[in-house]
């Protein structure tokens, strides 16, 4: 008699899952499905994997183009990792904290320490007055004495930081912080996903500031950062994990596909037809697949998860899960980063820390990093060249670069780069540059976004033999994405091999 894991196996090993996109949902969840034995295929329509995360070279020097840190909470991407044989690989900012530019009447000042999200412990501490000026810090000082009858339950960051501190430290402290990590305006940022616990500290203690320094002292004795302060790279670039996914489905027998776009998906008695194109093949000897044309072939499979970004995934969808329709899609900025290398040794005494966030209408471009003073990773394949990335666009506001050609787009960088770092970069200083262009997903944390991804989530799931992962779903980040693709990935497996 066959023992159940073994029939668990043989039940596995004839059991087929296409996966259409190579990003870091899409890997993660061909992964976990080639971990159990599944039979699995990865299409990739572009020519590399990764998605949002991108290398690029640039004289000989390879960088982030893209994603180039995660956020360590939840602790899923530190634990992938190590599953990956990549914990040595893990690597810390350097370079001291990150400053703001644009700040009316003083020009540009460190991020003042010790608050969350830009929102101060204390109005008065000194680099927090600097930015604010007497009258802000005054004006936020209120927050203190205010009745506590008068706090209510705000979801919106940017209306309780106003009611509660004024506008000065909405505009100057909150606003480039949400505006760099979120692309959002704090209006549309909702408080309890951007900081846990902080609205129930506020009716506690009975004022904002008190909050802030309540988390703060809670997660100091967790021996953690504050609620959205830690990350964490990798030596080499985050395509160091898009290259050890890959090469562990490969291991685990699965295959990987680029430069083939998934045309349709349909389902029958038999399972799941995914149509796909493929410019340059006229078939490729597998047993399931069955060549139309020179150019097309259906890849026959038992299940299909779709990892694509969200346009993508909702035109596949819209056939065989109907109720997606249904659901509102969420806005998506685009956003494009420009990296310079640069030969420019006014800049190794890193006159603005490891980055520069800008308040909002005071510049073209939303924030500043200068990779070669953050990881030291890269200031050695600089080789005492600098490395700076300048992003541009955020919700409601496109790219300054969006209309320009890539040299163009370079010299509105290096202009940028020179205003934000308070050096005169000159053109000669410039060696190479890159420049991305992404569609940024809806953050987890906008206001609504949690209700839109769960009724777009439902009416996936309603479909048996069917998922999709990725940002859309699951909210930037890969601290995000990687969970969900592995929750989502398990309860596809589940229901093939044992429902």
């Amino acid at each position: 008699m066959t023992s159940e894991p073994a029939d668990l196996a043989a039940r596995a090993a004839r059991t087929h899952v296409v996966v259409i996109g190579g990003g870091i949902g899409g890997l993660v969840a061909a992964r976990e499905c080639a971990k159990v034995g599944m039979r699995v295929t990865l299409l990739e329509q572009g020519g590399s994997l990764g998605g949002a995360i991108r290398r690029a070279e640039l004289d000989g020097v390879v960088l982030d183009a893209g994603a180039e840190s995660y956020a360590t909470r939840g602790g899923q991407v530190r634990a992938l990792l190590a599953e990956l044989g990549l914990t040595e690989r893990i690597v810390s900012p350097e370079g001291g904290g990150a400053w703001l530019a644009g700040i009316p009447g003083v020009g540009a000042a460190p991020l003042p320490v010790g608050g969350i999200l830009g929102i101060p412990a204390n109005p008065f501490q000194d680099d927090v007055r600097r930015i604010i000026g007497w009258s802000g810090a005054w004006r936020a000082y209120l927050d203190r004495v205010r009745p506590p009858l008068t706090i209510g339950h705000s979801h919106s960051l940017g209306k309780l930081v106003s009611s509660r501190m004024g506008r000065a430290v909405r505009d100057r402290l909150v606003a480039p912080v949400t505006t760099g990590v979120y692309s959002a305006s704090p209006e549309d940022v909702d408080v309890d996903v951007a900081a846990p616990g902080l609205n129930a500290a506020l009716t506690s203690v009975g004022s904002l500031s008190g909050a802030v320094q309540v988390l703060r002292d809670q997660a100091a004795a967790r021996g953690a950062k504050a609620p959205g302060a830690a990350v964490e790279g990798l030596d080499g670039g985050m395509s160091v994990l898009v290259d050890a996914l890959a090469s562990d489905i490969v291991t685990l027998g699965g295959v990987i596909r680029t430069g083939e776009t998934a045309t349709a998906i349909v389902s029958d008695a038999q399972g799941w037809r995914v149509t796909v194109l493929r410019p340059d093949e006229t078939g490729d000897g597998e047993e399931d697949a069955v060549v139309d044309s020179a150019e097309t072939a259906e890849i026959a499979a038992d299940a299909v998860i779709v990892a694509t970004a969200e346009p993508t995934a909702r035109a596949l969808l819209a056939a065989v899960a109907p109720g997606l329709a249904e659901t509102t899609p969420a806005s998506a900025p685009e956003i494009e980063i420009v990296t310079l290398l640069l030969d420019a040794p006014a800049l190794d005494a890193a006159p603005r820390g490891s980055g520069v966030l800008t308040v909002p209408g005071s510049s073209t471009a939303k924030a500043l990093t200068h990779s070669s003073i953050k990881w030291g990773w890269v200031r050695a394949a600089a080789g005492g060249r600098h490395v700076v990335r300048v992003s541009f666009g955020a919700q409601g506001e496109p790219a300054a670069t969006a209309g320009l050609a890539d040299d163009e787009a370079a010299e509105l960088a290096l202009r940028e780069a020179s205003g934000l770092l308070g050096i005169p970069l000159r053109a000669d200083a410039l060696l190479a540059t890159h420049r991305s262009r992404f569609v940024q997903s809806q953050p987890a944390s906008i206001i609504g976004s949690g209700e839109r991804r769960a009724a777009a989530r439902a009416a996936v799931r309603a479909v048996p033999g069917l998922a999709a992962v990725g940002a859309w779903l699951a909210g930037t980040g890969l601290a995000q994405v990687v969970p969900d693709a592995k929750d989502e990935a398990d309860r596809l497996r589940r229901a093939l091999l044992w429902d």
